[in-house]
């Protein structure tokens, strides 16, 4: 039997974003809209990147500077040179779920053999300027635009990106060349912007940040924040690379930004093969849902300030939250819908687990209090267990629900009692990889 301590009146810290993903709500068409999904489970931010793959938001007209700004010898300070008409669609559904809009200055993943958007910009200067505009487009109202709350804009993606026989899949230069154009443009936009958030680089490999930090440390280059991407199949994976991460960023002086893990996911063992069929199908099934909310609950200790789940872009494989269709959901999506439980009363309350393979996280405001448990375990081994939950910090007469997440349930509410004094407790049955929270009002 595995045993969660719980005490909800000792305040250790806030729930952070851990439910922001990438890519947002479709608006609605032919395949349906998914707009309510994202409010019901709060998704705080959808970073676009990889949006131009989807035709539900635009396709190849969609969000990428090269695509915005479809000819470079044109005049960056002319509205007539931009085409904002598909992005400004998809930042508007955004807006309207509740989610504001992360915005990845660059270009889609290329992993078809010609190149045509990941080789350096032949003008470093003029593409920050092009950024700025799109920022002015979005957060000041250049251009008939708008001004939306939108802190966050990201230099690039993945530079340091291989493919088979290490083709370079996202910046066709030097990490040399990546360097000068990262100083150069987050200088630039941190200089017209000072109050938004300016950062990246995006790092999809583990190790080997140095040549970047050191470079950027040594020319004085502004972080707002630092992301990284990271696709594990166990919890620890994501703790011990933050970890590492921090230290590199301490050493160049940067071990204060914000640290946002923004593509993650599930992987099975290799980026090939046969073991991309078992990604997929772990990805969009309960396992999956458990897998994510153990990552969410896990990170929510360590130097990690948000996550972005990759992806929730429509009919994308990586996709756990929804099917082909964008309003068909599948298990995953309650992973999202349980952490906004916590995520909406804010304050993280004490919790301890004494197994490895049971997960949780507890928080409250006032009256309300929510708890969550995730029973995970990539190796399929685990059997069923029970599980003592001992809550502290009850007011007597509040009502409790149970509500499980499993291959038959969809968020359904097991039980209900009202406790009688401050000390409460109860007996869960988990199946491995399922979910079961714990609402108290």
């Amino acid at each position: 039997m595995a045993e969660i301590n719980v005490k909800f009146n000792e305040i250790i810290g806030k729930i952070k974003p851990m439910h922001a993903v990438n890519n947002g709500p479709v608006g609605g068409g032919r395949f349906g809209g998914n707009i309510d999904l994202f409010k019901k489970a709060g998704i705080p931010y959808a970073r676009n990147h990889d949006a131009s793959f989807s035709r539900m938001y635009g396709a190849e007209h969609t969000v990428d500077v090269a695509y915005v700004f479809p000819d470079f010898n044109a005049d960056e300070n002319d509205p007539a040179s931009y085409d904002f008409f598909y992005t400004d669609k998809y930042v508007k559904d955004c807006e309207k779920a509740g989610t504001h809009m992360f915005y990845r200055l660059g270009h889609r993943i290329e992993h078809e053999e010609k190149k045509y958007g990941t080789f350096p910009p032949k003008d470093f200067k003029k593409w920050a300027r092009i950024c700025e505009h799109i920022i002015r487009h979005y957060t000041e109202g250049w251009a008939d635009g708008f001004r939306f709350k939108m802190e966050y804009w990201e230099i690039w993606n993945e530079f340091d990106c291989l493919g088979p026989n290490d083709t370079k899949l996202c910046w066709q230069g030097t990490d040399e060349q990546f360097y000068e154009f990262f100083e150069i443009v987050a200088k630039y936009l941190k200089k017209k912007f000072p109050k938004l958030k300016i950062g990246g680089p995006a790092f999809c490999s583990y190790d080997e940040k140095e040549g970047f930090l050191k470079y950027m440390k040594a020319h004085k280059v502004p972080m707002d924040f630092y992301s990284y991407h990271c696709y594990p199949n166990e919890p620890k994976t994501m703790v011990d690379l933050a970890e590492r991460q921090q230290k590199y960023l301490e050493k160049y002086g940067y071990g204060k930004v914000e640290k946002i893990l923004d593509e993650w996911n599930y992987l099975y063992g290799s980026w090939w093969g046969e073991d991309m069929g078992l990604t997929y199908q772990t990805i969009q099934s309960i396992k999956g849902a458990a897998f994510v909310s153990a990552c969410q609950i896990a990170a929510q200790n360590t130097h990690i300030d948000m996550l972005m789940y990759y992806d929730a872009r429509p009919q994308n494989s990586f996709n756990g939250l929804f099917g082909r269709s964008p309003s068909t959901i599948l298990k995953p999506y309650w992973s999202f819908v349980t952490f906004n439980e916590l995520y909406k009363l804010s304050n993280q309350c004490k919790a301890e687990s004494d197994n490895k393979n049971v997960y949780t996280l507890a928080a409250a405001k006032g009256d309300k209090k929510a708890l969550l448990i995730s029973y995970y375990d990539n190796t399929d081994k685990l059997k069923a267990k029970k599980i003592k939950v001992n809550l502290d910090g009850v007011k007597a007469g509040s009502l409790a629900e149970v509500y499980i997440v499993d291959a038959n349930n969809d968020y359904k509410k097991a039980v209900s009692f009202v406790t009688s004094g401050k000390k409460a407790e109860l007996y869960l049955e988990m199946e491995p990889n399922t979910l079961a929270q714990i609402l108290i009002k």
